[in-house]
């Protein structure tokens, strides 16, 4: 077994001894490009995606030098009709490029790194030596020529040298000439019946782009055709948590929310994984390392920026355009950049079909006010602690400690709102009550046209607290709110909490630009109607 070409089946053992769900349909894909001008495939998601575990089930699917097929004669791909014809076929060459970047640090990682794999390559050919002046290209031209087998090429954290060394660095440059070299040349098509790199962002665009321009990207911002199977999906889930006993209301509440693709609902599936291990839900995403790079963005607060993080908290979604990213995280020039590089690295979800981005669930909420706080936006900090505030007077039914929160969370917000906008004000009332997304499922109905808009919220399970309505009015009173509440019987809507339920209305006056309550206990049995 060797370091970096024959290196085995063992991790992807190591994977299927444990809770495993299948993804093993990605080889399928990946089968259709062998030999085909689309054979170069550069496949990037988030961190704790599951990049790596797909990497070792491909090199042990096609890894000639061991039998993997009780690994995979259970999975989805041996219905396959091609499940055969690649199984165990091919030389497979697997780097890991995190490797390299922790052990050498100047313009010697790639003659290293080249060297290396030479060495390697050599003790599974010993007949065919390297030449004196061979590069690993040189060499490998020289094996399929006596051989001739075409090789595999698994490359891990295909971007660690990117995020390491500044663009124009002899360390990039000699990267980029050694990707072009293997990848780009004449006899790239004879040498490699595949090529399939993985990492968190996709090919640089400008210079790096122009080398590599014949790789098909796979994203979190365009996965194509492979979206399923960038996490883990609600069945999969939902056949875990029954598996497991856990409640799959939380592990969705905590972990889903993203979209990729066509994928409306997938689930962060290191995050669920770990719940499951753990027997309890709770943010698992200090462990990344890509905190600090998030607080460093932030900090940056580009024009707007500040103001689409708050709203993104409330539950709202921003427009981005991520096509003028230039692939780079060292070279972030808009508030779209910021928000490109966040979708990358799993903090934000994007709906392509809208240009829009979110905060996709709590678990990353909670990182997200982590990375607010430790840039001391101080008025997001107050803001937060004034929606715990806001929260617990409305339990309390202290109707003049909730029309003092909801002025303050307008006056403070206006820098994104228009102050008379009636789904503007939704949206208020959206930011001031952000804290009770701990504790309850928001629901936002828009304006109907007749003036109005009002927050549904609904307690999570296991949470002891009454359901609330709120209902927003404008140039009314607060009572009228109340009794169109009444009038459109929404009570119906939270039949579950008939008997512990929260009517509140609230009024804004535009010429006094001033708030008035009211609050309601409501009971079937105590029709106040």
């Amino acid at each position: 077994m060797g370091t970096y070409i024959n290196v085995g089946n063992a991790g992807f053992q190591s994977c299927r001894n444990s809770e495993y769900v299948d993804k093993s349909g990605l080889i399928r894909i990946f089968n259709q490009t062998l030999n085909t001008e689309r054979r170069y495939s550069c496949v990037t998601r988030s961190r704790r995606f599951g990049k790596s575990m797909a990497a070792k089930m491909l090199y042990a699917y096609y890894d000639q030098s061991c039998d993997s097929r009780s690994l995979f004669t259970d999975l989805e791909i041996a219905q396959d009709p091609d499940f055969e014809r690649n199984l165990n076929k091919f030389p497979v060459i697997f780097l890991d490029l995190s490797d390299f970047v922790t052990r050498y640090k100047d313009e010697t990682i790639i003659p290293q790194m080249d060297t290396k794999l030479k060495e390697d390559i050599q003790e599974a050919y010993p007949d065919i030596p390297i030449k004196a002046d061979d590069d690993l290209m040189d060499y490998l031209i020289r094996i399929v020529a006596s051989t001739q087998r075409q090789f595999i090429f698994i490359v891990d954290e295909w971007d660690a040298i990117c995020r390491e060394f500044q663009p124009g660095t002899r360390a990039m440059d000699a990267y980029l000439d050694w990707l072009r070299r293997l990848f780009k040349g004449g006899q790239s098509m004879q040498v490699f019946a595949g090529v399939y790199m993985t990492g968190i962002l996709p090919v640089k665009k400008y210079k790096m782009q122009s080398a590599m321009n014949n790789f098909i990207e796979y994203s979190m911002v365009e996965p194509v055709d492979m979206g399923q199977y960038f996490g883990f999906t609600k069945d999969e889930v939902r056949s875990l948590a029954a598996k497991y006993g856990m409640d799959f209301d939380e592990l969705e509440k905590w972990y889903d929310g993203y979209q990729i693709g066509d994928e409306l609902s997938m689930f962060n599936p290191n995050s669920v994984m770990q719940a499951i291990d753990a027997g309890r839900c709770r943010s698992y995403w200090a462990a990344t390392g890509s905190f600090d790079t998030v607080s460093e963005y932030i900090r940056m607060n580009y024009e707007g920026l500040k103001d689409d993080v708050i709203s993104m908290l409330a539950g709202e979604r921003c427009k981005v355009d991520p096509t003028g990213f230039g692939n780079d995280m060292s070279d972030i020039q808009s508030k779209d950049d910021v928000l490109t590089v966040l979708i990358h690295l799993g903090y934000l979800s994007y709906n392509w079909r809208r240009d829009e981005c979110y905060i996709p669930n709590r678990e990353v909420a909670g990182e997200m006010v982590n990375a607010v706080k430790s840039n001391k936006w101080q008025p997001v900090v107050d803001a937060l602690q004034k929606s715990e505030r806001l929260l617990q007077s409305t339990l309390d039914g202290d109707e003049e400690a909730v029309v003092r929160g909801v002025d303050a969370a307008h006056d403070e917000n206006t820098s994104i709102l228009s102050y008379n906008d009636e789904n503007s004000l939704a949206c208020v009332l959206s930011i001031a009550y952000y804290y009770a997304r701990n504790d309850y499922v928001i629901h936002r109905e828009l304006p109907t046209g007749r003036g109005f808009a009002d927050l549904v919220l609904i307690p999570r399970k296991h949470v002891d607290s009454p359901a609330i309505i709120l209902e927003l009015k404008v140039n009314r009173d607060a009572d009228s709110a109340i009794a169109q509440i009444h009038r459109r019987q929404y009570p119906a809507k939270v039949a579950e909490y008939a008997d512990r339920l929260m009517l509140v209305g609230i009024n804004y006056d535009r010429q006094t630009k001033q708030h008035t309550c009211r609050i309601e206990h409501w009971s079937q049995n105590n029709d106040q109607r």
